[in-house]
């Protein structure tokens, strides 16, 4: 069962639960492309409880995240988030997908895994930490980052095990498949990487972990920040606009 601590906050609300930022204000040079708050994602839509494009954390993740970003910087390397806090209604809406007949064909998430299955395979969750504000989904971007072209739902793109140039636009390092590809080749110990996407995946484990944070063995770009407290009831605020997108 799913703890909730609901909050009443509506679209464009400032005041976030004691101990969570946003992560703008403590490391503005880190890059959001939260896929959750737009189609691009494996629901093919907007998801419940993502009212903006931005990245909600407890402060202490933020903070790690913080160092993190200027220790790569030497590298000329930088972090991207896809995921960060997640409202437990939204997990709730992830299984409700698994079970639905209807909506968008999005099966280039999952290409070779049969949809209803992905919970039971251990790709979607019935409680997740993200609900903590202690999880983050993330990956390597080069700096300067590439421009990212925008998200065109009328395109057919490939699978996200296929080559990154036929994937959904991300500017971001090559990791092997794209962010939340429910597919083997998304495990860490995958061996079907090329050289340099293995040494990527390497590289971002080891400065994650360094910095107080645990991989998930089926998902490369999963990591929760072990170094706090990681008890605690799972949330359902809702994501807002920030002061600064007002």
């Amino acid at each position: 069962m799913i703890l909730q601590l609901l909050f009443t906050h509506g679209a464009g609300a400032e005041q976030l639960p004691p101990e969570f930022v946003n992560l703008r204000d403590v490391a503005p040079d880190i890059l959001q492309d939260i896929r959750y708050a737009g189609p691009d994602n494996f629901t093919g839509q907007k998801v419940p409880g993502y009212d903006a494009n931005e990245c909600v954390l407890k402060r202490p993740v933020a903070e790690a995240l913080a160092k993190i970003q200027a220790e790569l910087r030497w590298q000329s390397l930088g972090l991207k988030v896809y995921d960060c806090y997640r409202p437990a209604r939204a997990t709730q809406a992830f299984l409700r997908w698994i079970g639905a007949r209807a909506g968008p064909r999005t099966t280039r998430y999952f290409p070779r895994v049969d949809r209803a299955k992905l919970h039971s395979l251990g790709y979607i969750s019935s409680s997740s930490s993200h609900s903590q504000g202690l999880a983050v989904d993330i990956t390597l971007v080069r700096l300067p980052p590439p421009l990212q072209p925008l998200f065109d739902p009328n395109i057919r793109y490939g699978d996200c095990t296929g080559t990154a140039i036929d994937r959904s636009p991300d500017n971001s390092i090559d990791m092997g498949t794209s962010f939340d590809c429910f597919d083997v080749m998304s495990h860490a110990g995958s061996a079907a990487l090329s050289p340099e996407q293995r040494q990527a995946r390497a590289l971002l484990r080891s400065v994650m972990k360094k910095h107080g944070f645990e991989g998930y063995g089926r998902e490369w770009w999963h990591f929760t920040f072990a170094a706090g407290p990681r008890r605690g009831p799972r949330l359902d605020f809702v994501i807002a606009p920030s002061r600064r997108n007002f």
